[in-house]
């Protein structure tokens, strides 16, 4: 499978050392040629799930026959990748960083890949990213064409060997904590129980790292023994972690104050609270942004230091995402701008519009002041001030159901309708754009119809891989959310 999120596959099957070899020098190709004749840095990190080590020495090999040099940070997660791409931006400016991540995401065991970092723009000396739709079509060209060079044997460039790429990452973190206005950030565990579940993959040892940094004394870590064999099926979803022995009956037994989740890679996060219930995904990016907000909030008009000005109210999610983050945004008079699905069409409207958060309903939220790429790590720290007595709980240690309790809650509810054929997707738009014309209508991504002061929104678009329509509804109770999207499914109808 190939896409703006790069190459990803069944080891052994689809994918195969050949095909990560040639990915990585496709990749590599891409880079010395935008470098103009610059040196290049690829940072190589890959999320720890077992079988990995085989697509680790191949992607090298892609990368090195292409004449780039390799910083090889071993298991790692993808925003720690991202952290070290910038940070060796900043220490060679005369050179060129990227990042290759060999990750799979929250893909069943038996998945891999391999995700393109590219450094450009940004803010708060932070650029690394997903590359636009733009560069990753002009990197799948060279792998479907073979359009990538081979360097001769005086051409191939050194394999370095960074060991202490999860140290610079949570320094990273803290400094944008304390720069923001959060306070000393290493005190806001203090008095916090926390139970993390990183399924044995790349975020043990980040996440580990983190909490003693942010000074929590009572951590019990699931999925930390590192042998990237998953306990569970990774995504981090509601099925997933209340099975029994999971991470919900684990915060309860153990009287946690919050449970984390995250998925192999470590760049999104689902909450579960003090009560043992599955909080999940949509509300990490809410809860972030109120963080944010809040501590903005208390530094006065004169907004957070580097550059983060008072003006800079901007907030940045797709379409598909709940309307919780607007709720949040209107109290504290911040403005959302919504973009088509994907992380990469995230990150690029949050750099062109200087947003101060961003992020997916899928528990992936994007902090420019660490990274541009999605941070459970980042997530963790905002939560975690929000309950703390020396954050956001003003001497007083917050409970996260209350918290939640505080946003209003919404329902959503997905669907697909069959098409006949792919090519009648256009006409399903159309169809739900006409109909509902006198709302607000965004077809930046299909269709996405806002019915105002009905709080609920519908979301319809093609899906990339199958002739459906993927419909998505999103209202103050189930009930309306299936409504709509049964009125939805009869305008679309038509098309068959």
């Amino acid at each position: 499978m190939l896409s703006v999120s790069g190459c990803r596959g069944i080891v052994g099957d689809t994918l195969t050392p050949e095909v990560a070899a040639r990915f990585a020098g496709a990749f590599g190709t891409f880079l010395k040629e935008r470098a103009g004749g610059k040196p290049v840095n690829v940072i190589l990190a890959r999320d720890g799930r077992a079988g990995g080590t085989m697509m680790h020495h191949a992607a090298t090999a892609g990368l090195l026959g292409a004449g780039v040099s390799v910083v090889d940070i071993g298991v790692a997660m993808t925003p720690t990748a991202a952290v070290l791409v910038d940070d060796y931006a900043a220490r060679y400016p005369g050179e060129m960083a990227a990042g290759l991540m060999l990750t799979a995401s929250h893909n069943p065991q038996q998945w891999n890949g391999l995700k393109c970092l590219v450094a450009e723009g940004g803010l708060f000396g932070s650029s690394a990213s997903a590359p636009t739709s733009v560069h990753a079509n002009a990197i799948i060209h060279r792998f479907r064409g073979g359009a990538f060079g081979g360097a001769p044997w005086d051409g191939i460039k050194p394999v370095t060997l960074e060991d202490d790429s999860s140290s610079v990452h949570i320094d990273r973190v803290m400094a944008a904590m304390e720069d923001a206005g959060f306070g000393d950030p290493s005190q806001i565990g203090s008095g916090l129980a926390v139970c993390v579940d990183s399924v044995n993959a790349s975020g043990v040892v980040g996440s580990a790292l983190a909490l003693e940094s942010f000074g929590v004394e009572e951590f019990l870590h699931l999925g930390s023994d590192e042998t990237g064999l998953f306990p569970h099926p990774p995504e981090p979803t509601r099925e997933n972690l209340t099975l029994p022995g999971g991470l919900c009956e684990s915060v309860r037994e153990s009287d946690c104050d919050v449970g984390f989740a995250q998925d192999p890679d470590a760049d999104r996060l689902a909450l579960v609270d003090e009560q043992g219930n599955y909080i999940g995904e949509e509300y990490t990016l809410a809860l972030s942004a109120m963080a944010i907000l809040e501590a903005r909030k208390s530094l006065g008009a004169a907004g957070g230091a580097n550059g983060d000005s008072a003006d800079a109210m901007i907030l940045v999610t797709n379409l598909s995402t709940s309307r919780m983050l607007d709720d949040v945004a209107a109290k504290y008079g911040a403005k959302v701008v919504r973009t088509a699905v994907g992380e990469a069409n995230v990150v690029e409207v949050m750099k062109r519009e200087r947003a101060v958060l961003g992020g997916e309903g899928n528990g992936g939220i994007i902090w420019p002041r660490v990274c541009y790429v999605r941070d459970s790590i980042a997530g963790m720290g905002l939560v975690l001030w929000l309950l703390s007595p020396k954050g956001g709980g003003r001497g007083h240690k917050r409970k996260l159901s209350e918290v939640v309790a505080s946003i209003p809650s919404y329902a959503i509810q997905k669907r697909k309708v069959d098409l006949s054929s792919k090519d009648q997707a256009a006409e399903a738009v159309r169809r739900i754009a006409s109909a509902y014309a006198s709302e607000r209508v965004d077809t930046c991504d299909g269709a996405w119809v806002d019915f105002g002061a009905k709080r609920s929104w519908l979301h319809v678009r093609a899906s990339n891989t199958e002739p459906i329509m993927r419909l998505i509804a999103e209202a103050p109770t189930i009930k309306e959310a299936e409504r709509v999207l049964d009125e939805a499914a009869a305008v679309i109808g038509g098309t068959n």
